[in-house]
């Protein structure tokens, strides 16, 4: 992998700790929380609000919880970017997901959205090569194809089940992976507190005057309550991920990711009433195989294995 230039820091990153037990406990509240993000958000869709405005939702909420949280611990130290440059970059890759993925949750059950995201450590491995300068063998790359043989299994472009929120959902993926690559290079650079406060700040501010502009709101106490949790479980669980993965190795914690389809059919069933279908089952199933054989192989070289595809 090619060096890549590290500013001087100008405040210190957290150093790990070996914690495995909690670590694997945080991964699997910080999966939970996801799939909360997820439902708040396609029930509040559903209801009649904007997208984007439950994309800004979500991230005003984080970004203040974000502030209360690490303003008074670390000051302005919680603001300062070693990398900003990099740092603005990843952050909008996560937002765009965002924006795709509650777009699409409109119009397709959770656990096809949440299906296809699972490609996301299939399409990491393929855009570390150009950007990272990774090699990736022909396993892996069989595995990859596999992988994408899963997602058309479950978003059948040949037949009547295929939706056109589906290209916006692979697009939220990509945009995801590329969140997850600049997560990559930003390692060991940028502390916690600043990745959060950057992720949700950047998006609160761009998304601001298109959220008001469409802004409706909530026709009840209920509504109101679901739209500052989807922003509560979005700050949450990522705060929650980005401590497990300081508490146990990524190559323990990657796996975790994948009871998300249990959750999220669970969610479905029980908030939409929609069950999913064999299609998307047997499509996951590919995928999880693919992504977990990506896993092994990484835990065998011994490099950093591909991070988990869930991103809100």
């Amino acid at each position: 992998m090619p060096s890549v230039h590290q500013p001087p820091l100008h405040h210190e990153v957290a150093a790990r700790e070996d914690r495995l037990g909690l670590g694997i406990g945080m991964m699997a509240l910080a999966v939970l929380g996801f799939t909360c993000i997820d439902t708040s958000a396609k029930w509040l869709v559903l209801a009649g609000l904007p997208a984007i405005q439950v994309v800004f939702a979500r991230y005003a909420v984080h970004f203040l919880q974000a502030l209360v949280m690490f303003l008074p611990r670390e000051g302005g130290d919680a603001i300062r970017s070693n990398a900003p440059k990099r740092q603005a970059l990843r952050s909008l890759f996560l937002m765009g997901s965002t924006v795709c993925n509650f777009t699409a949750l409109q119009y397709l059950p959770l656990t096809v959205t949440t299906t296809i995201m699972f490609s996301g450590p299939i399409a990491v491995t393929l855009l570390a090569i150009p950007i990272l300068g990774e090699r990736v063998g022909i396993h892996r790359l069989v595995a990859v194809c596999v992988g994408f043989l899963g997602v058309l299994v479950v978003m059948q472009p040949w037949g009547a089940e295929f939706h056109p929120a589906m290209l916006l959902n692979l697009l939220a993926m990509t945009l995801a992976s590329l969140y997850f690559i600049m997560t990559r290079m930003l390692a060991g650079i940028e502390s916690n507190a600043t990745s959060q406060v950057w992720a949700s700040g950047l998006a609160t501010l761009v998304l601001l005057p298109f959220a008001w502009s469409v802004w409706v709101w909530p026709d009840s106490v209920g509504g109101y309550v679901v739209l500052c949790l989807v922003g509560i479980f979005g700050g949450t669980s990522h705060i929650f991920a980005t401590y497990a993965h300081r508490l146990a190795d990524a190559s323990i914690l990657a796996p975790m990711i994948y009871i998300q389809i249990v959750l999220a059919a669970i969610a479905s069933i029980l908030v939409f009433g929609t069950w999913p279908t064999v299609w998307t089952l047997l499509g996951g199933l590919i995928i999880i195989a693919a992504g977990v054989y990506i896993w092994h192989r990484e835990r065998e070289r011994r490099g950093p294995p591909p991070p988990s595809p869930a991103t809100r």
